[in-house]
């Protein structure tokens, strides 16, 4: 089973929690033992798994990210001047693998899935693949 998601960002480096959205997804389908993919199409956006329990991880990541990648660095020739989102997107990754048993997703205690959106604000999407065993 395959299922689309659209999100809104608001700003250009953004943290969006999509874990209950896919935990709906998986209850939906009536998987109880299987594996979920989360997937994000686009070069400069991405999907992670981390702390969902305290807001400054998010906050101090997307710093750490600007830090090492600059938005702002003269000797960047993409032409559309978002090297920067190039760079975090490949560092986070287009995808995260979850383990679902007993029919949720098997994600430790403070864990939450991320879309980490590095070049907006933008409409965007990101996908769900539902396999059972």
């Amino acid at each position: 089973m395959l299922i689309k998601h659209e999100l809104k960002t608001n700003n250009r480096d953004e943290m969006v929690e999509v874990t209950s959205l896919v935990q709906r997804d998986v209850s939906e389908s009536g998987l109880q033992e299987g594996t979920v993919l989360i997937y994000c199409p686009h070069t400069t956006a991405g999907i992670t798994i981390n702390e969902n329990a305290d807001p400054d991880v998010k906050t101090d990541m997307i710093r750490r990210f600007d830090e090492v990648y600059p938005w702002d660095d003269e000797k960047d020739l993409h032409m559309e001047g978002n090297t920067a989102a190039h760079m975090k997107a490949s560092t986070v990754g287009a995808s995260q693998t979850v383990i679902v048993t007993g029919g949720r997703l098997l994600l430790g205690t403070w864990q939450g899935i991320y879309f980490c959106e590095f070049d907006g604000p933008r409409r965007r999407t990101f996908y769900v693949k539902i396999q059972g065993e």
